[in-house]
C-alpha cells in the first residue's frame, strides 16, 4: 500500500467489527485473514479483499522466493449451465472457444457491442455444458443474465457458492504435493481438476494472478473456508508459506491487467495488443464482432506500452492516472506504476497515442513528486515468455 491510505481501503484500528456495512460481503476466509495479520481491505466485486499484510515489498519477496496464500474470493463466479451453455459463452467473448476441452481454462475478454472490454476473466470448463467465469472487478452476472433474455438459448446463469484462494510462488507445487499427493504435479498450466481435501470440495486449477508458479483452489462450500485456510497454512509452514495479497509489483512486472485501471469499457483489445484473444473471422457470432472487425481494419489511435520512469523509487502504486507529455503536449496516461525492487526501476503500464508508442520514445510523466523523464520499453518487464508460471 502507499503511505496514504486510498479512499477505497478500509483500515483496521482494532480487532472488532468494522467496515462499510452489510452491502459489502465478507469472504469465507475473512476471519482467518484477520487472524493472520491482514490490516487493510479494499472492495472488489462488492466484497472485501485483503490488501495489506505489512510491507508490500516483503510480500513481493515472499511471493517470488517462497509462496503466499491470498484470499481472492472476491473473484466471483458466474456459472453457466444448460444445453446451449457452450454457444452462449462463445456469444460473450471474441476468443475462439471451439477447441476448448472439458477441464481446460482460458483467459478471455468479454466485450460489448462497441468492442469495449467489460471484464477479462478466466473461463473454466467443468463439463460439456458447465462453465464458470472467474471475474475481474465488474458485474458480469447481470450482463450475462441480460444477454440471455433475448438470446433464444437455453441456459441457466447464477452465482454459485464458490470462493477461490490463490497459492502462488515457486514453492507452491511442494505445498500442493503435501496437501494432495504426487499426482497433483500432473496438472498442466491452465487446466483444472476436481479434488477433495479432508472432505472439503474443491476445483483446483494451475492459474493465478501473479506470473509465478501457482494454483487456485475454488472452495465449493463457504462454511468450510476457515478450515481450508488453516489446513493450507499448516501444510505450507515448512516451505515458508506466508499469508499475503496479490502483488502490484509482480503483476506490473508481468504486464498483467487490472480492470478499471489498465482497461475498461472504453478500451478495446487491439489497443492492449491482445489480438490473440480476438477472432473476428470465426463462424460463431459474438457480441462486438462487427465493431472489432472495423477496429482491426481501421487501426487504433492509442496503444498500451511499458514505461521506465526515471525518478526516486515510488513509495507505492499510483492511486490516480498520471498524465504523459511529449514536448509539452499531453499524449497519454500512466495507468499502473510501481517500484520494482528486483529490477531496481520504477515501471509502469501506460496508454499513449500510437505515434509515441515506439520503443525508446522519450516522454515526460507528471508524478506526485513532479515531472519525471520516462522511456517506452518492452513489456512484460520480467519473464516475458511466462516460463516461470508455465513450469511445474
Amino acid at each position: 500500500m502507499t503511505n496514504a491510505t486510498p479512499s477505497n481501503v478500509v483500515k483496521m484500528e482494532k480487532k472488532s467489527d468494522f467496515g462499510f456495512g452489510t452491502q459489502i460481503r465478507k469472504s469465507p476466509y475473512f476471519d482467518a485473514t484477520v487472524r493472520w495479520g491482514a490490516t487493510a481491505f479494499s472492495v472488489y466485486n462488492h466484497m472485501y479483499i485483503p490488501r495489506d499484510f505489512g510491507d508490500p515489498e516483503q510480500n513481493f519477496w515472499n511471493l517470488v522466493n517462497d509462496a503466499i496464500l491470498c484470499d481472492v474470493a472476491a473473484e466471483r463466479q458466474v456459472e453457466i449451465t444448460g444445453p446451449d451453455a457452450a454457444q452462449f459463452v462463445q456469444l460473450l467473448t471474441p476468443r475462439d472457444l471451439s477447441e476448448m476441452a472439458v477441464g481446460q481454462c482460458k483467459y478471455i475478454l468479454i466485450t460489448n457491442a462497441d468492442g469495449g472490454i467489460l471484464n477479462d476473466p478466466i473461463l473454466l470448463r467443468l463439463a460439456e455444458n458447465h462453465f464458470w467465469i472467474s471475474l475481474a472487478d465488474s458485474d458480469i452476472l447481470l450482463w450475462a443474465q441480460g444477454v440471455a433474455i433475448h438470446s433464444g438459448l437455453e441456459v441457466t446463469i447464477r452465482e454459485p457458492d464458490v470462493s477461490p484462494l490463490q497459492l502462488q510462488g515457486p514453492k507452491s507445487g511442494e505445498i500442493m504435493k503435501t496437501l494432495f499427493g504426487e499426482g497433483i504435479m500432473d496438472l498442466r498450466y491452465y487446466w483444472l481438476r476436481e479434488l477433495e481435501l479432508d472432505g472439503i470440495p474443491l476445483i483446483v486449477s494451475r492459474t493465478g494472478w501473479s506470473s509465478e508458479l501457482g494454483y487456485e483452489l475454488y472452495l465449493q462450500d463457504g462454511s468450510r473456508g476457515d478450515e481450508l485456510w488453516e489446513r493450507i497454512m499448516a501444510a505450507g509452514q515448512p516451505f515458508g508459506l506466508q499469508p499475503g495479497h496479490t502483488s502490484s509489483i509482480r503483476r506490473i512486472e508481468g504486464g498483467m491487467l487490472s480492470y478499471h485501471a489498465d482497461a475498461d469499457i472504453g478500451t478495446n483489445p487491439y489497443e492492449l495488443g491482445m489480438d490473440r484473444l480476438v477472432n473476428p473471422d470465426m463462424e460463431a457470432d459474438f457480441i462486438g464482432k462487427a465493431a472489432l472487425q472495423r477496429i482491426r481494419e481501421n487501426g487504433v489511435s492509442r496503444q498500451q506500452v511499458g514505461l521506465v520512469i526515471d525518478a526516486a523509487p515510488l513509495k507505492g502504486p499510483n492511486t490516480s492516472f498520471w498524465s504523459i507529455s511529449h514536448h509539452g503536449e499531453v499524449v497519454g496516461k500512466v495507468t499502473s506504476a510501481v517500484y520494482s525492487p528486483r529490477l531496481e526501476q520504477n515501471i509502469a503500464l501506460a496508454m499513449v497515442a500510437v505515434e509515441h508508442a515506439r520503443l525508446g520514445t522519450e516522454l515526460e510523466v507528471q508524478t506526485l513528486s513532479g515531472p519525471a523523464k520516462a522511456r517506452v520499453v518492452e513489456k512484460p518487464f520480467f519473464d516475458p515468455k511466462k516460463k516461470i508460471a508455465v513450469s511445474a
